[in-house]
């Protein structure tokens, strides 16, 4: 897959089939339209093209800070190549950049500079200034230039019944099986492993502290999980836990895990943490001893489900 940086960059000869969007956690709605995008791509002898944008709108538009994202751009990106598409365009957005009109934007971009055959996209796709034009305009956009315009329909998106609003929710709300059922796979963490207070150790539950460098990254809600990553090149079961410690009076959010079967020093490795089931919310505890207790039972319960998932 080639990545380019800008649209600008984008060159090619051959006739494109495009989709753009934000594409927030590639989920298996974004992948309906993509499988289509690239096999409609392969039998017409056109590049399949996806133009997407980062930051992401609405932290330009509307200034929105708060907002949590399902996938960083690097996990984007991932999950893109996996799917088999040729050319990802990833665009800054800024407020200039907001300012063209639906036609300048029809024209300019994607009949100039990205060499549009074909468009497909969802039915309640909006885009230009203001976001002021719809599937409507695009179609009788595609007229005038000399493309053609596919819409998902919303009978297609409602038979799934997929969103990335339902998804963040669903995540928020600890409704992990929910939300990888949604998304295709399972929702991952990405980070380095950095040192942590060490408690863990005194009662026999090292864990590696993982910390994520982008703040718009989604955090699942406080509480236990079970979760998997591969560390060179091997499965290896965990549980997690995020939150503020409150059983030795934490005041920040941290996000631990404890590895079963697992001695190695991973400090300042880059690791991947694969959410499988929520377990409990995070509790304080009178004591060291009885946190120790309810880490013993809630590693029974992931090794038996582990038992039962193989």
């Amino acid at each position: 897959m080639q990545i380019f940086n800008s649209i600008f960059d984008f060159k090619t000869q051959k006739k494109t089939i495009l989709t753009l969007g934000t594409f927030d956690g590639v989920h298996i709605g974004h992948q309906k339209i993509i499988k289509k995008l690239i096999k409609e791509a392969t039998q017409n002898n056109c590049e399949s093209t996806l133009l997407t944008f980062f930051p992401h709108p609405r932290m330009v538009l509307k200034q929105d800070i708060a907002i949590k994202l399902i996938n960083t751009i690097e996990e984007k990106i991932a999950l893109f190549e996996e799917m088999g598409l040729e050319n990802l365009i990833i665009h800054p957005f800024d407020a200039n950049f907001s300012e063209l009109s639906p036609e300048d934007f029809v024209k300019n971009i994607l009949v100039d500079q990205l060499n549009v055959s074909k468009i497909i996209i969802g039915y309640d796709h909006k885009f230009g200034k203001n976001r002021s034009a719809d599937i409507n305009d695009l179609i009788l956009f595609g007229k005038k230039y000399n493309f053609d315009v596919e819409q998902i329909s919303v009978k297609e998106l409602n038979e799934i019944s997929i969103s990335s609003t339902k998804i963040r929710k669903a995540l928020l709300e600890s409704d992990i099986q929910l939300a990888n059922s949604y998304l295709g796979y399972n929702y991952n963490l990405n980070g380095e492993i950095i040192a942590g207070n060490k408690i863990g150790r005194t009662i026999n539950f090292k864990t590696a502290n993982l910390k994520i460098d982008e703040t718009y990254k989604l955090i699942p809600k406080n509480g236990v999980y079970l979760v998997q990553s591969f560390i060179e090149n091997k499965l290896y079961y965990g549980m997690m836990n995020i939150g503020k410690n409150p059983t030795v009076n934490g005041k920040n959010q941290s996000i631990e895990i404890h590895y079963f079967d697992f001695d190695y020093d991973i400090y300042s490795k880059k690791i991947n943490v694969s959410i499988l089931e929520f377990i409990r919310k995070e509790i304080k505890f009178d004591s060291l001893i009885q946190l120790k207790v309810q880490l013993e039972k809630d590693k029974q319960f992931c090794l038996n489900y582990i038992e039962r998932k193989e």
